[in-house]
């Protein structure tokens, strides 16, 4: 098996394995393939160790795993230093994208909690 940034990448075509690195869509895939000189249908595991190497410098050069959840972390952190909108948001725990929080809302906001005698 392939391994690139520490991820193991699956047995599927390279193009696809290469989306499971956290910060690599199908556009930078097919960039990163491209400038590396490698065919997008080639399967993960029939990759050359010379194709690989080119791969790991190809995805060196972009922000990925460990270094872009920390950089999108501290954003968060630092947006709720500052008390902007969206930190106060990240705070309470509430959608943060202007998304409606009348009805819907439940995956940000949790299990609803039923309060007694609201409705009159």
């Amino acid at each position: 098996m392939a391994r690139i940034k520490g991820i193991e990448l699956p047995n599927k075509r390279i193009e696809i394995a290469l989306t499971y690195i956290h910060g690599i869509g199908r556009s930078l895939s097919n960039t990163i393939l491209k400038d590396a000189k490698v065919d997008i249908n080639k399967r993960a595991n029939a990759l050359t160790n010379d194709e690989l190497v080119a791969i790991r410098d190809e995805v060196n050069k972009y922000l990925t795993e460990g270094d872009l959840r920390r950089e999108v972390n501290m954003n968060i952190k630092t947006k709720m230093e500052i008390n902007s909108y969206e930190g106060t948001r990240h705070k309470k725990g509430l959608p943060v994208r202007g998304q409606s929080t009348r009805r819907n809302a439940r995956t940000r906001k949790g299990k609803a909690v039923t309060i007694a005698n609201k409705k009159k």
